[in-house]
C-alpha cells in the first residue's frame, strides 16, 4: 500500500494545472451562460466574454491571494450586471471564488462575501419590481443550496489536507521514535555485549595466562608432566573460551537472548575446575525455577569475582556459595588470601562495574571488599514472585 501511495503522490498533479483547469471551466460554464442572452439591457458583446475570460483568469492566483480573488469577482460581477449584460445569475459566477476561499482558510471571508452577494442581488432585483415569488420563493433557496455547498466544499477540502498533513507528520514521528527505540535497543545489546565479552574472555584470558606461567616454569624445571598438564588446561580454556565467544557474537545476529545458555549456575564447574592453583569448594543452593537472566547475572558475578581471584590474589583456597534467602538470591564468593594490587583502579575495573550495573538492573545490591587479607563479593538480587 505504501508503494502505491508513493506512485499516486508521484503522479499528482502539480497546483497550478489544477487551478489553470478550474479557470478553464469557469470561463466556459460563464461563456455559455452570457450566450443564453437571457434578460440584461444588452446583448452580449466582445467585453462580456472578456469579463469571463478575466473571471476564469482569476483562478490562477487563487493560492496566493483567495480574498482578493474574491474580492475581485464579487465586484466584477456587480460591474457586470451594471453593464447591462444579459443575466449570469449570482451563485454561479463568484462558486469558484467562494471554493477557493474557503479552501484556503479563508472561511469567514467567503461567507461575508457570499452573503453580501446574495443579499445585494435580491434586494437589488426586488427594486427593480421583479417578481417576489420568483426571486425570493424560487430561486433565493437555490442561489443560497449552491453559495453554501462551494464554501462546505473548499473547507471539507482544507481540512481533509490538513488531516493528511497531520497524518504525514505522525507516521514521520512515529518512524523516528521507533528509529530512537531500535538505536537504544541496538546499543543496550552492544553493552550486554560487551559485559558478555569481557566476563569470558577476561576470565579465560587470566587462566591462560596463569598456566602459561605454571608450564614456563614447570619446563625451567623440566618437569614434563607439569608442563603438558599446564598446556592442557591452557588449550581448554580457550577451546572454550572460543565457544563463549561464538555463542556471544551470535548474539549480534538474533534477537533471541535465550542462547546464551551456558551463562548458568549449573556450569560454574566450567569457571574453577581449569584454576589449578586456587581450590575452589562450592555450595550452591538455587530452585530449578530460578529465572534466565538472574541465573546469568549470578553465573557472570562468580566468573568476575574468580577472574579477579586468579589475576590479583595470592589466596590458595576460595569459597563460592549461592543460596535463595527470604526470595532474595545471595551470591558469596571469598578467599583466603591478600591482594597483591588493592588499589581501587584493580578491584573496581570494568569487570566490577559491569556487575554491578548487571545486579542494579535487577533491583539487586552488590558488595565488594577486602580487609583483614580477605577478598569478598556478596550480591543479593530479588528472585521471588516481586522480581
Amino acid at each position: 500500500m505504501g508503494t502505491g501511495a508513493n506512485k499516486s503522490a508521484g503522479r499528482r498533479r502539480p497546483g497550478w494545472v489544477n487551478d489553470a483547469l478550474l479557470g478553464a471551466a469557469v470561463a466556459i460554464i460563464m461563456a455559455a451562460v452570457i450566450s443564453a442572452n437571457h434578460g440584461g439591457r444588452n446583448d452580449p458583446d466582445a467585453l462580456s466574454y472578456v469579463w469571463a475570460f478575466g473571471l476564469g483568469s482569476l483562478m490562477l492566483v487563487r493560492r496566493r491571494h483567495p480574498v482578493l480573488v474574491l474580492a475581485i469577482t464579487v465586484l466584477g460581477l456587480f460591474a457586470y450586471y451594471a453593464a447591462g449584460y444579459p443575466a449570469v445569475g449570482v451563485a454561479v459566477p463568484i462558486a469558484a471564488a467562494l471554493y477557493s476561499a474557503a479552501e484556503f482558510g479563508r472561511m469567514w471571508w467567503a461567507i461575508c462575501a457570499g452573503a453580501v452577494a446574495l443579499a445585494t442581488s435580491v434586494l437589488f432585483r426586488l427594486f427593480e419590481g421583479q417578481d417576489v415569488s420568483l426571486v425570493v420563493g424560487y430561486e433565493l433557496a437555490g442561489h443560497t443550496f449552491l453559495i453554501a455547498g462551494s464554501i462546505a466544499l473548499g473547507d471539507s477540502i482544507r481540512s481533509r489536507r490538513a488531516l493528511l498533513t497531520r497524518s504525514r507528520e505522525i507516521v514521520a514521528l512515529t518512524a523516528e521514535r521507533t528509529q530512537r527505540d531500535s538505536e537504544a535497543r541496538a546499543q543496550a545489546q552492544r553493552i550486554a555485549v560487551a559485559r558478555d565479552l569481557h566476563d569470558s574472555l577476561g576470565h579465560s584470558t587470566s587462566v591462560v595466562s596463569l598456566h602459561a606461567d605454571v608450564a614456563r616454569e614447570a619446563v625451567e624445571r623440566r618437569d614434563e608432566a607439569a608442563a603438558i598438564e599446564a598446556l592442557t588446561l591452557i588449550k581448554k580454556t580457550t577451546a572454550t573460551a572460543m565457544v563463549e565467544l561464538r555463542r556471544t557474537v551470535a548474539l549480534l545476529r538474533a534477537s533471541d537472548r535465550s542462547s546464551r545458555d551456558t551463562a548458568s549456575l549449573s556450569n560454574v564447574g566450567s569457571l574453577i575446575d581449569p584454576v589449578s592453583e586456587v581450590t575452589f569448594t562450592t555450595d550452591i543452593r538455587v530452585p530449578a525455577s530460578l529465572p534466565g537472566l538472574i541465573d546469568a547475572t549470578a553465573f557472570r558475578i562468580i566468573q568476575e569475582s574468580v577472574t579477579n581471584i586468579v589475576k590479583h590474589s595470592t589466596a590458595t583456597r576460595a569459597h563460592v556459595e549461592v543460596d535463595c534467602r527470604d526470595d532474595e538470591l545471595c551470591v558469596s564468593v571469598t578467599d583466603n588470601g591478600e591482594q597483591n594490587n588493592p588499589s581501587p583502579e584493580v578491584i573496581f575495573g570494568h569487570g566490577f562495574s559491569g556487575m554491578h550495573e548487571r545486579v542494579t538492573a535487577l533491583g539487586g545490591s552488590l558488595e565488594v571488599s577486602s580487609s583483614e587479607g580477605r577478598f569478598a563479593v556478596n550480591a543479593k538480587i530479588p528472585c521471588g514472585r516481586s522480581a
